[in-house]
Protein backbone atom coordinates (compact mmCIF):
# COMPACT_ATOMS: atom_id res chain seq x y z
CA UNK A 1 0.00 0.00 0.00
CA UNK A 2 1.51 3.58 -1.10
CA UNK A 3 0.85 5.94 1.32
CA UNK A 4 1.52 9.37 0.49
CA UNK A 5 2.42 11.66 3.81
CA UNK A 6 -0.45 14.00 4.98
CA UNK A 7 1.45 17.44 4.44
CA UNK A 8 1.72 16.70 0.34
CA UNK A 9 -1.75 15.97 0.02
CA UNK A 10 -2.75 19.21 1.94
CA UNK A 11 -0.19 20.86 -0.10
CA UNK A 12 -1.58 19.33 -3.43
CA UNK A 13 -5.13 20.54 -2.40
CA UNK A 14 -3.76 24.14 -1.44
CA UNK A 15 -1.67 24.52 -4.22
CA UNK A 16 -5.01 23.71 -6.34
CA UNK A 17 -7.31 26.47 -4.86
CA UNK A 18 -4.84 28.72 -5.08
CA UNK A 19 -4.67 27.81 -8.46
CA UNK A 20 -7.97 27.99 -9.21
CA UNK A 21 -8.53 31.07 -6.92
CA UNK A 22 -5.78 33.26 -9.56
CA UNK A 23 -7.51 31.71 -12.76
CA UNK A 24 -11.42 32.71 -11.58
CA UNK A 25 -12.47 28.92 -12.87
CA UNK A 26 -13.55 27.40 -9.84
CA UNK A 27 -16.99 28.43 -7.58
CA UNK A 28 -14.90 27.62 -4.42
CA UNK A 29 -12.09 30.51 -5.07
CA UNK A 30 -14.91 33.15 -5.45
CA UNK A 31 -15.54 33.97 -1.90
CA UNK A 32 -19.65 33.58 -0.89
CA UNK A 33 -21.30 36.76 -0.36
CA UNK A 34 -22.28 37.20 3.00
CA UNK A 35 -24.20 40.30 2.71
CA UNK A 36 -27.23 41.38 1.38
CA UNK A 37 -27.41 45.52 -0.13
CA UNK A 38 -29.79 46.96 2.52
CA UNK A 39 -33.34 48.12 0.62
CA UNK A 40 -33.76 51.43 -0.19
CA UNK A 41 -36.22 52.85 2.13
CA UNK A 42 -40.07 53.68 0.65
CA UNK A 43 -39.88 57.30 0.35
CA UNK A 44 -36.16 57.17 -1.46
CA UNK A 45 -37.64 54.25 -3.78
CA UNK A 46 -39.87 57.10 -4.40
CA UNK A 47 -37.83 59.41 -5.48
CA UNK A 48 -35.67 57.30 -7.30
CA UNK A 49 -39.02 56.27 -9.11
CA UNK A 50 -40.43 60.53 -9.61
CA UNK A 51 -36.72 60.68 -11.07
CA UNK A 52 -37.12 58.37 -13.56
CA UNK A 53 -40.38 58.68 -14.48
CA UNK A 54 -39.79 62.14 -15.52
CA UNK A 55 -42.71 63.68 -13.64
CA UNK A 56 -40.56 66.92 -12.89
CA UNK A 57 -40.35 67.43 -16.57
CA UNK A 58 -44.10 68.65 -16.59
CA UNK A 59 -45.10 69.24 -12.74
CA UNK A 60 -41.73 71.39 -12.13
CA UNK A 61 -41.98 74.72 -13.54
CA UNK A 62 -39.86 75.70 -16.51
CA UNK A 63 -37.88 78.98 -15.95
CA UNK A 64 -35.15 80.25 -18.68
CA UNK A 65 -31.80 79.92 -17.27
CA UNK A 66 -27.90 80.61 -18.89
CA UNK A 67 -28.46 77.92 -20.99
CA UNK A 68 -32.29 77.92 -22.03
CA UNK A 69 -34.68 76.46 -19.93
CA UNK A 70 -34.20 74.71 -16.85
CA UNK A 71 -36.44 73.57 -14.29
CA UNK A 72 -37.05 75.82 -11.59
CA UNK A 73 -36.63 73.63 -8.38
CA UNK A 74 -37.64 76.15 -6.42
CA UNK A 75 -41.00 75.28 -6.95
CA UNK A 76 -40.47 71.25 -7.38
CA UNK A 77 -43.42 69.64 -8.54
CA UNK A 78 -45.75 72.60 -7.72
CA UNK A 79 -47.77 72.10 -10.93
CA UNK A 80 -48.56 75.18 -13.27
CA UNK A 81 -48.53 78.63 -11.34
CA UNK A 82 -51.43 80.15 -10.59
CA UNK A 83 -49.98 83.38 -11.56
CA UNK A 84 -49.28 82.41 -15.13
CA UNK A 85 -52.71 82.62 -16.25
CA UNK A 86 -54.04 80.80 -19.35
CA UNK A 87 -57.16 82.16 -20.86
CA UNK A 88 -57.88 80.48 -24.00
CA UNK A 89 -56.46 76.91 -25.55
CA UNK A 90 -53.36 77.43 -28.15
CA UNK A 91 -54.73 77.97 -32.07
CA UNK A 92 -53.45 74.98 -33.64
CA UNK A 93 -55.21 73.39 -36.84
CA UNK A 94 -52.07 73.73 -38.78
CA UNK A 95 -50.87 69.61 -39.50
CA UNK A 96 -48.52 68.02 -38.45
CA UNK A 97 -49.25 69.62 -34.92
CA UNK A 98 -51.63 68.37 -32.76
CA UNK A 99 -50.79 70.22 -29.61
CA UNK A 100 -48.97 73.16 -27.86
CA UNK A 101 -47.22 73.94 -24.61
CA UNK A 102 -46.50 76.95 -22.55
CA UNK A 103 -43.11 78.52 -21.13
CA UNK A 104 -43.31 76.68 -18.42
CA UNK A 105 -44.11 73.65 -19.72
CA UNK A 106 -46.98 73.09 -17.19
CA UNK A 107 -50.05 74.03 -18.98
CA UNK A 108 -51.03 72.04 -22.38
CA UNK A 109 -53.14 72.68 -25.63
CA UNK A 110 -54.81 70.04 -27.74
CA UNK A 111 -58.13 68.94 -28.98
CA UNK A 112 -58.67 67.52 -25.66
CA UNK A 113 -58.99 71.95 -24.23
CA UNK A 114 -56.17 72.57 -21.52
CA UNK A 115 -54.73 71.05 -18.95
CA UNK A 116 -52.58 72.11 -16.40
CA UNK A 117 -50.39 69.91 -14.38
CA UNK A 118 -51.15 69.43 -10.80
CA UNK A 119 -48.98 70.43 -7.28
CA UNK A 120 -48.22 67.41 -6.22
CA UNK A 121 -46.73 68.88 -3.54
CA UNK A 122 -48.01 67.73 0.29
CA UNK A 123 -50.13 70.89 0.44
CA UNK A 124 -53.01 70.63 1.92
CA UNK A 125 -55.30 73.17 -0.32
CA UNK A 126 -53.37 73.11 -3.19
CA UNK A 127 -52.04 69.78 -3.63
CA UNK A 128 -51.99 66.41 -2.44
CA UNK A 129 -51.41 67.26 1.30
CA UNK A 130 -55.47 65.87 1.99
CA UNK A 131 -54.85 63.00 0.19
CA UNK A 132 -54.09 58.99 1.05
CA UNK A 133 -52.00 56.64 -0.12
CA UNK A 134 -55.62 54.91 -1.53
CA UNK A 135 -56.60 57.75 -3.33
CA UNK A 136 -53.17 58.60 -5.19
CA UNK A 137 -53.09 54.43 -6.69
CA UNK A 138 -57.24 55.31 -7.60
CA UNK A 139 -56.52 58.31 -9.22
CA UNK A 140 -53.66 56.61 -11.18
CA UNK A 141 -55.42 53.62 -11.96
CA UNK A 142 -58.52 55.03 -12.88
CA UNK A 143 -57.34 58.41 -14.66
CA UNK A 144 -60.13 60.21 -12.40
CA UNK A 145 -58.70 63.16 -9.67
CA UNK A 146 -59.81 62.12 -6.11
CA UNK A 147 -63.15 63.21 -4.98
CA UNK A 148 -64.46 64.73 -7.87
CA UNK A 149 -64.04 62.37 -10.46
CA UNK A 150 -62.77 64.44 -13.12
CA UNK A 151 -60.76 62.82 -16.32
CA UNK A 152 -56.70 63.72 -15.56
CA UNK A 153 -55.84 65.10 -19.15
CA UNK A 154 -53.12 64.83 -21.25
CA UNK A 155 -50.15 64.71 -21.63
CA UNK A 156 -50.40 62.85 -18.18
CA UNK A 157 -49.58 59.35 -18.87
CA UNK A 158 -51.64 57.80 -16.17
CA UNK A 159 -52.51 54.85 -18.50
CA UNK A 160 -48.69 53.87 -18.31
CA UNK A 161 -47.84 54.76 -14.84
CA UNK A 162 -51.20 53.02 -13.38
CA UNK A 163 -49.58 50.05 -14.44
CA UNK A 164 -46.98 50.74 -11.35
CA UNK A 165 -47.20 48.48 -8.97
CA UNK A 166 -48.93 49.07 -5.92
CA UNK A 167 -45.33 48.80 -4.03
CA UNK A 168 -44.14 51.62 -6.57
CA UNK A 169 -46.82 53.60 -6.67
CA UNK A 170 -47.43 54.08 -2.65
CA UNK A 171 -43.31 54.72 -2.94
CA UNK A 172 -43.97 57.30 -5.05
CA UNK A 173 -46.67 59.02 -2.86
CA UNK A 174 -44.57 58.46 0.04
CA UNK A 175 -41.97 60.35 -1.42
CA UNK A 176 -44.63 62.85 -2.71
CA UNK A 177 -45.57 63.10 0.85
CA UNK A 178 -42.07 63.79 2.43
CA UNK A 179 -40.84 67.18 -0.17
CA UNK A 180 -41.79 70.65 0.94
CA UNK A 181 -45.27 71.92 0.42
CA UNK A 182 -45.65 74.73 -1.92
CA UNK A 183 -48.82 76.38 -2.06
CA UNK A 184 -49.91 76.81 -5.36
Amino acid sequence: MNRRPKGIKLAAVAALWIAAAWSGSSAAATPAKTSVKAQPSHVQRGKYLVTIMGCNDCHTPWKMGANGPEQDMTRMLSGHPESDVVTAPAALGQAPWMAAVSNTFTAWSGPWGVSFTANLTPDPETGLGKWTAETFLQALRTGKHEGVGRPILPPMPYPMIGKATDEDLRAIFAYLQSIPPIRN
